[in-house]
């Protein structure tokens, strides 16, 4: 059966796609099993991921980025990972309904990703979800991240170009460059660059690239700022032609680079999975023992100390939670 579900991916049926990603985003033991399948077929799409605080525009943006995209003839896949749930009609139909003129081209797809509590910009199943688009055969897959300031890092893990938007005026998100956001960003956006302030953002941006030397020196990538007025679509081709030239650099400049991006890229997409199955694995076996509770309840009473049950658990209780 997962052969058959496997070859109507590959084909583009959208309606077996959008089965799979909820799947996946309902972590259906089922979904593992295609991703799998899926994994050969992977590697040809481009992933771009789009982060910024809430308010700057970001689908906006991505609705501008999509028609650009379209308009030359590239296929897009578009997921929006949204702090509600994709099946209440919230955020995906309210702030981001600008995209649904998108929704009746065939050569886009659009999905809305729930956080389920989790931080850090990326849903666990975010990686799959591009796997599945990336194997249905688009050209694009744009990564739209909850705007969740400066844990957002963890776009960069999954996407070859990573954009974070800005708009004039927003000093806390300058000083959240400080504290290392630079380190995430190929491209800055100044969105809504019509308001006062635009120039000042760009320098104070250019400033802290140019601090950031330690970047040039290993020759990595020397980031980019692009102003934008998306709702107008203003400046969206140029930061398109920017994309390409980050695109360029790491596929063309030097074929290390391109290694050693997609050597960090598939060491931190194992890490998370490990990191997952080991936890729910040890979790199952606590839960069904009735040792959880155990655990908890010796914590609440001062009997023992966190450090020491999770040493504890993992020392004498990983190797028998499969039998």
């Amino acid at each position: 059966m997962s052969g058959e579900l496997t070859e109507k991916i590959l084909a583009g049926d959208m309606r077996t796609v959008a089965r799979l990603i909820r799947d996946i985003d309902d972590h259906m033991p089922q979904a593992r099993e295609i991703l799998k399948e899926l994994y050969p077929h992977t590697g040809k799409a481009y992933v771009i991921g789009i982060t910024g605080s809430p308010g700057v525009g970001k689908s906006t943006l991505v609705d501008r980025m999509i028609q650009h995209l379209r308009g030359r003839g590239k296929t897009v896949g578009v997921l929006a990972v949204d702090p509600t749930s994709p099946f209440s009609g919230g955020a995906i139909l309210g702030d981001r309904i600008r995209m649904q003129r998108h929704s009746t081209d065939e050569g886009v797809f659009i999905r809305s990703l729930a956080t389920r509590g989790h931080f850090g910009g990326l849903t666990p199943s975010t990686r799959g979800a591009i796997a599945v688009l990336d194997a249905m055969g688009k050209d694009y897959v744009l990564v739209e991240t909850v705007g969740v300031g400066q844990d957002e890092v963890e776009i960069v893990r999954a996407a070859h170009t990573t954009l974070i938007v800005l708009i004039p005026g927003m000093g806390d998100d300058i000083q959240a460059i400080k504290a290392g956001i630079l380190e995430v960003g190929d491209v800055f956006v100044i969105n809504k660059a019509d308001r006062e302030g635009a120039d000042k953002t760009r320098q104070e941006l250019m400033m802290m690239i140019e601090m950031g030397k330690e970047r040039k020196s290993k020759g990595g990538w020397t980031p980019t700022i692009y102003k934008t007025e998306a709702v107008r679509n203003e400046g969206v081709a140029e930061l398109m032609a920017g994309i390409e030239a980050h695109r360029d650099f790491l596929f063309k400049k030097d074929p290390a680079i391109l290694t050693q991006f997609e050597m960090d890229r598939a060491r931190m997409e194992l890490l998370d999975l490990i990191k997952q199955d080991v936890i729910r694995t040890i979790m199952d076996y606590l839960e069904k023992t009735g040792q959880w509770e155990q655990y908890l309840e010796g914590l609440v009473h001062k009997k023992t100390d966190p450090y020491s049950i999770s040493e504890m658990i993992v020392d004498r209780y990983l190797n028998q939670c499969k039998t």
